[in-house]
């Protein structure tokens, strides 16, 4: 679907609000917090994590989803840690969401992990790789689950269109649509923030990964480098956006991290980090939306 058709079907649809728990995920409500780690590395470092995102989220009255994965199918060399699989790692989650008392998201690579997954997962997500694959988009479809789908590094956002109305056509319109940046020319990333705009015409609510948009994918050889002293500017550029929320990617220390480490978040200054980032989020949502046609 072309862009000009997108504006065209946003002015007559409605969006309702997304709910989940006791709060909304909308485009136009406070913003709601995707964060934690990225591959579940020992049950006792994601309750670390876990406890810190909480704690930070509680007393910043910031929404809070726990995210983690239990196997990170797509590493770029064959010796890198995947994860500990699902079986322990949703052991993982379900008691980071009992104990926390917080949802959690995870990802799944495979159509016969969605009914499984879902049963501890209130959010699901589609990874960019996989989002076009058809089968697997309608595994995810058909449970309860919410299904946030990473846009992949090849499309452009008006084909995102696609995958909502597949997913849509599947049973499930509880559908989000995470920002994650463009490849742009080899082992790089960069964030079109027009992009945001264009996925919000779609009438969904718009999540910026801001932590997998700083890779630099391949960068290392055998590993995906990253950028991680930009992510405050970037986390920045996208909520200004008005979005629903932000995908967020922290560790202890990110140089020891099994996956993605040069684009983790110093777990040390999370709470400075989500002060400005709510602040932003407050502001803009605040302004009066002007339409300009």
């Amino acid at each position: 679907m072309d862009i000009l058709s997108l504006i065209a079907i946003s002015k007559v649809q409605y969006q309702n609000k997304m709910k989940l728990r006791h709060f909304n995920i909308d485009n136009k409500d406070p913003m709601v917090l995707m964060g934690g780690m990225n591959v579940l590395e020992s049950r006792d470092l994601a309750m670390q994590v876990a406890e810190k995102f909480k704690e930070i989220s509680h007393k910043l009255n910031i929404n809070y989803i726990f995210k983690g994965s239990f196997d990170k199918a797509n590493r770029s060399s064959i010796n890198s840690y995947r994860g500990p699989g699902m079986d322990e790692g949703l052991k993982i989650l379900e008691e980071i969401s009992i104990n926390f008392d917080v949802p959690v998201i995870t990802d799944i690579h495979e159509p016969n992990q969605a009914k499984t997954v879902s049963e501890i997962c209130e959010v699901i997500q589609i990874p960019a790789f996989l989002a076009r694959q058809t089968d697997l988009v309608c595994a995810a479809a058909k449970t309860d689950s919410i299904i946030q789908f990473k846009k992949p590094q090849f499309l452009s956002a008006p084909e995102m269109s696609n995958i909502v109305e597949k997913c849509s056509s599947a049973g499930n319109d509880k559908i989000t649509l995470c920002e994650r940046g463009n490849s742009f020319g080899y082992n790089n990333l960069v964030v079109d923030t027009l992009n945001f705009q264009i996925l919000k015409k779609m009438n969904k609510p718009v999540i910026f990964d801001v932590t997998h948009s700083l890779q630099l994918p391949g960068g290392l050889g055998s590993a995906t480098g990253g950028r991680r002293e930009f992510v405050l500017s970037l986390a920045k550029a996208g909520i200004s956006q008005s979005i629903a929320g932000l995908f967020l990617e922290a560790h202890p220390n990110p140089d020891e991290a099994k996956c993605d480490g040069p684009c983790a978040l110093p777990l040390s200054v999370l709470e400075e980090f989500l002060k400005q980032i709510k602040e932003l989020d407050q502001f803009v949502k605040n302004q009066k939306d002007l339409e300009i046609t």
